[in-house]
């Protein structure tokens, strides 16, 4: 959109008929995340209230058709890189996050980590030494002291503080492992979230595929190793009923779809509505494309 002709349109953002705003804001709104950065220039220029409020809602709404249209993408794409659907998913508050920051975060870590193995350690030993870079060199740690903040589910605060939720933590963990070649991935267990270490040979050779994981791993206590029996123990204390699918790997799309979960109830804890009200519209928004009903 040239800029003289968007100028004209924000200059009719404090008229009093609705329905000209109407107008005027679909128009604008239609033209996405380009326009932002001039709304919000305009925004702090602007005298009249009814102006900002609306220049406000604007730049809401823009914000969350992108971050709907970014997911949305990436479901339709085979959601096959976890970090980049987290991503999009922390664009949602912070649209001026950069996934090259993101991506050089990560590489410092894998890096770190990668000097410290050889191919003759055990998987035990490799997931030791990334426990201690991960942890104690770079100093990831659960907040448990502030659980239910929303910033512990968006990726790129929990890289910036090095505190985080059991479901980020566990996306940022498992994206390093993936990338020095380690089998661990995702495990959607109830009122946590975990991650398997796959066992390359077994996995190719057994029928049961719970028999191919080797262990699991807590990040959000440090990552902590557990054994089948463990996560049984675990259930059985929270009183749910056992599933094999709370033992074995999950898809990425379930992966980020419970971060949105935790997200809605971080919210919800907060009393904040309208956010909520967001993120359950953009889940059913990425649950859709499955469905091939949201282009």
């Amino acid at each position: 959109m040239p800029n003289n002709e968007l100028n004209a349109l924000i200059a009719l953002l404090d008229d009093p008929d609705k329905e000209v705003f109407n107008a005027v804001s679909d128009s604008i709104i239609n033209h996405g995340l380009g326009v932002v950065s001039i709304l919000e220039k305009t925004w702090e220029l602007s005298n009249s209230e009814l102006a900002q409020r609306r220049i406000e809602t604007i730049i809401h709404t823009i914000q969350l058709n992108g971050t709907i249209e970014n997911l949305s993408k990436w479901c339709g794409a085979g959601a096959t890189d976890l970090l980049e659907g987290a991503y999009f998913l922390s664009l949602y508050q912070y649209p001026d996050t950069q996934f090259t920051a993101i991506e050089k975060s990560i590489e410092k870590i894998r890096k770190d980590v990668w000097l410290e193995l050889n191919e003759n350690l055990t998987a035990l030993e490799k997931v030791k030494i990334l426990n201690h870079i991960f942890f104690d060199i770079h100093g990831f740690t659960s907040n448990t002291t502030n659980f239910f903040a929303p910033q512990n589910n968006f990726i790129n605060l929990v890289i910036e503080t090095k505190k985080g939720g059991p479901i980020a933590l566990a996306i940022i963990y498992s994206t390093v492992a993936q990338r020095l070649g380690l089998p661990i991935y995702s495990v959607n267990l109830p009122k946590n979230f975990i991650l398997a270490y796959k066992d390359r040979f077994k996995t190719s050779t057994t029928d049961n595929p719970k028999d191919s994981i080797l262990f699991y791993i807590n990040p959000f206590n440090k990552g902590a190793v557990l054994g089948r029996r463990e996560i049984e123990h675990f259930l059985s204390q929270q009183s749910i009923v056992s599933k094999d699918d709370f033992f074995l790997p999950c898809s990425n799309k379930i992966t980020i779809t419970q971060l949105i979960k935790s997200l809605i109830y971080s919210y919800e804890k907060l009393g904040n509505p309208d956010k909520v009200h967001d993120l359950e519209y953009l889940l059913k928004a990425t649950a859709l494309v499955d469905n091939n009903l949201f282009e």
